[in-house]
């Protein structure tokens, strides 16, 4: 890897992410091969390779990898060495991603994700006239993605007692995401949810298996104890799982529709109470309230009525103080992540620095 200590640090952050992209994609591609040839199913069954199909399929359109990113600086936090069971834990990450990112369509009923066809609505597409085997189907294929997700670690060369501390690390980032997301879609019950609310659906729903979970996992091949340092990493994480949420609300409402999966104004048409619709409904008047909580669900609403209320926000200052507080949190994350010398090593530290801070500038 690149040494983090030269100069133009959005350059080498790029690179670093491109380079674990690169390599990550060659194994998950090479996991899905053996997979394919060697699962245990009956032999007149068509359903169990097509499951298969379609979780290789959404799961290799995957982005910039930078959980697994997060996962390999990790372990360079303590070794630059190479260590057991850091590859199966990268595929168990992101099988977990796989995981959630198909129950997430089911809930939201979403017909793309990743440049694609969703998962459920694949299922649709070769189903229409069985709506409940499509919806079936889907929801075992998100299931069969978890449980992936722990067998692979079961199935690593790392001492057993780090893939059982490794699979209990992936229990507990699971958990806490089912917890998020069920208070993900309670916070939208409340008129108007509190901050206070917004940062702890993000660090359940984002942080701790985006952040916290994969930095235990690195910690843990790599032979420490990620228990004994339990308060700092989970103080970074979650002012990163609150910087990358804040980003994603962002840009729903003002980023470039081509840059996000699904359409600019999604979360309006779907009800989220989220930090940007929050922020604005704190700040509008009570004649542009009114605009906002009529768009607030309504899945036909108009592009037009987006850009009404975008126009709305831009003039309450919604997308300034947005920036502003993005930035903040991600200024705390990489402060957080500075304490940690001189205990670990400094170029990964380096990374965990920078890292929050070009994720938001590359967006804002």
């Amino acid at each position: 890897m690149t040494d983090m200590a030269t100069a133009d640090p959005s350059g080498q952050i790029r690179s670093r992410l491109a380079a674990y992209e690169r390599r990550f994609g060659r194994l998950f591609e090479e996991y899905f091969r053996s997979l394919s040839a060697s699962y245990d199913a009956p032999v007149f069954s068509r359903f169990t390779p097509e499951c298969l199909d379609l979780l290789r399929d959404l799961s290799l359109r995957g982005g910039k990898r930078t959980r697994v990113a997060f996962l390999y600086e990790a372990a360079r936090l303590v070794t630059p060495d190479p260590v057991a069971g850091l590859d199966e834990a990268a595929l168990s990450i992101e099988l977990l991603q796989t995981h959630g990112l198909i129950h997430d369509d089911i809930i939201d009923d979403s017909p793309t994700r990743r440049g694609g066809p969703s998962t459920y609505y694949a299922y649709r597409a070769r189903y229409p006239d069985q709506p409940k085997t499509a919806l079936g189907l889907a929801v075992l294929a998100g299931d069969l993605a978890l449980a992936l997700c722990l067998r692979v670690l079961l199935d690593s060369q790392a001492p057993l007692p780090v893939r059982q501390a490794m699979v209990q690390t992936q229990l507990k980032a699971a958990s806490d995401t089912f917890v998020g997301q069920i208070t993900d879609i309670e916070k939208d019950f409340a008129p108007i949810p509190g901050e206070d609310v917004l940062h702890d659906v993000a660090e359940y729903k984002s942080g701790r298996y985006s952040a916290l979970a994969t930095m235990q996992l690195g910690l843990l091949a790599a032979g420490e104890d990620p228990t004994r340092f339990e308060k700092e990493l989970s103080r970074y994480a979650r002012l990163v799982g609150i910087a990358e949420q804040m980003c994603n609300d962002y840009e729903d409402l003002f980023g470039n529709a081509k840059s996000v999966d699904e359409p600019t104004g999604g979360d309006i048409r779907e009800g989220r109470r989220n930090y940007t619709v929050s922020a604005l409904l704190n700040t509008a008047t009570a004649s542009e309230r009114a605009i906002v909580e009529a768009a607030l669900g309504d899945p036909d609403c108009s592009q037009d009525t987006i850009r009404a209320i975008r126009e709305i926000a831009l003039r309450r200052g919604v997308q300034r103080r947005l920036r502003d507080e993005v930035r903040h949190h991600a200024a705390l994350a990489s402060a957080e992540a500075a304490t940690w010398r001189p205990r670990w090593r400094d170029e990964a530290v380096t990374f965990f620095q920078r890292l929050p801070l070009w994720s938001v500038e590359r967006i804002m």
